[in-house]
């Protein structure tokens, strides 16, 4: 049997952001991270494209935590201990310098997520943390002073264990027998299936447009993009992620779109009026308007009844009442969700009241830690999640290293 310090459970990016933490404040105590895989950050890999999205431009944690459905309140303590800056800091001193773009989303300079990883890798080795791949954890036994997890290719004994496994319901089912209650799991960021001759044919176009689900609560506005499959970008993605749990049963279930998200019906209606009145002679379809994309705007004009021979002075009332509808108050029907297969997040996991988030550390298995999606905190696209898991493996990191 391995003797360990300290075990890391899991090799994802909140497992290699504790290990190095803890490593360095201290740097005599025997680390060893646990992979199930062969392969380790394989979400990093993929996150943001291939880019790593590694966190986003905000910098108060007032306004951080709402970005994030499950976990608002409890990150709010810990968003004060680190932070977006603690982050591109933490990265910076050790050679990746971090850009941010337009929508506030932070990425490696390199625009590649290997950077990320050789950087974590490189500092592993540096530190001498031992990592252990194909070692699946099939049993965590708690003694009187130890714990000791039982694996596919030996066994370790450990004083403190870091659970940083995301959402892995076989180490979901090990918490349970240990006494903690764990948030049953259901997908979070989806994209919608939708097939509606409204968007038949215009996969790639994308405008801002806000969102709400028909008989519900659930509403969001942003980017909204037009796939082949139906509707995706953050406008949907961010709905999905508010609207997780109340969205899980449901199969099928209408939307409504506004396409001009600052206007209401009314106040569209009435530029339609006047576009009638500066536009007699042209045809609606030929010019788009509102700053709608061509392709859509046609299909809005088609959609409301207005024949492409007509003009802007042969239009009555009732087609501009009806084109304005389409603009602002067009409904979808949403047949089944697509999900991010590799950068899919789910909502679920620990219960967040058993947890101590001031240490990150368990109230029901003293020198049981927690970090990253394995607690059931999500967020919204745009690099929270990453900067729940640096938080998380921070804290559990100074815990656990008595620091």
């Amino acid at each position: 049997m391995t003797e360990q310090d300290i075990v890391i459970i899991g090799g994802g990016a909140a497992g290699f952001f504790a290990a190095i933490n803890a490593a360095e404040m201290a740097p005599d105590a025997k680390i060893t991270i646990l992979e199930r895989g062969k392969e380790v950050l394989s979400k990093v890999r993929v996150s943001g494209g291939g880019r790593c999205n590694v966190t986003h431009a905000e910098f108060l944690p007032k306004e951080l935590i709402k970005n994030y459905p499950r976990g608002q309140k409890e990150l709010r303590g810990p968003f004060h201990t680190f932070m977006t800056g603690d982050t591109i800091a933490w990265f910076e001193e050790r050679g990746v310098e971090l850009k941010i773009e337009e929508d506030g989303r932070m990425f490696p300079v390199s625009d590649s997520s290997q950077t990320i990883i050789d950087c974590f890798l490189r500092e592993i080795q540096r530190l001498g943390i031992r990592l252990c791949v194909k070692h699946a954890v099939q049993e965590i036994i708690q003694q009187e002073d130890r714990w000791e997890m039982k694996t596919s290719q030996g066994d370790f004994l450990a004083e403190k264990v870091l659970i940083a496994t995301g959402s892995n319901p076989k180490i979901w089912k090990l918490l349970e027998n240990l006494g903690h209650t764990v948030v049953p799991g259901v997908p979070s960021l989806f994209t919608f299936n939708i097939q509606d001759e409204r968007i038949k044919d215009l996969p790639g176009v994308a405008t801002i447009a806000s969102v709400k689900v028909v008989d519900g609560k659930e509403q969001s506005e942003g980017p909204l993009l037009i796939t082949h499959w139906g509707m995706s970008g953050p406008a949907i993605l961010k709905l999905s992620a508010w609207g997780a749990r109340e969205l899980s049963d449901r199969k099928d279930f209408e939307v409504e779109i506004n396409w001009q998200p600052e206007s209401t019906s009314e106040e569209v209606l009435e530029a339609l009026l006047e576009l009638k009145q500066a536009y007699a002679r042209q045809h609606p379809s030929k010019y788009a308007q509102f700053n709608l994309p061509k392709r859509l705007w046609q299909k809005l004009v088609e959609a409301a009844g207005i024949p492409a021979t007509a003009n802007w002075a042969d239009l009555n009332k009732g087609q501009l009442s009806e084109l304005a509808g389409q603009i602002t108050k067009g409904v979808f029907k949403v047949s089944g969700k697509s999900t991010f297969k590799e950068e899919f997040v789910t909502a679920g996991g620990v219960d967040l009241k058993e947890v101590n988030f001031k240490t990150f550390e368990s109230k029901i298995c003293p020198n049981l830690f927690f970090a990253g999606e394995v607690l059931n905190i999500d967020a919204i696209t745009g690099g929270f999640n990453f900067q729940n898991a640096w938080t998380g493996g921070y804290i559990a990191a100074k815990a656990m290293s008595g620091r």
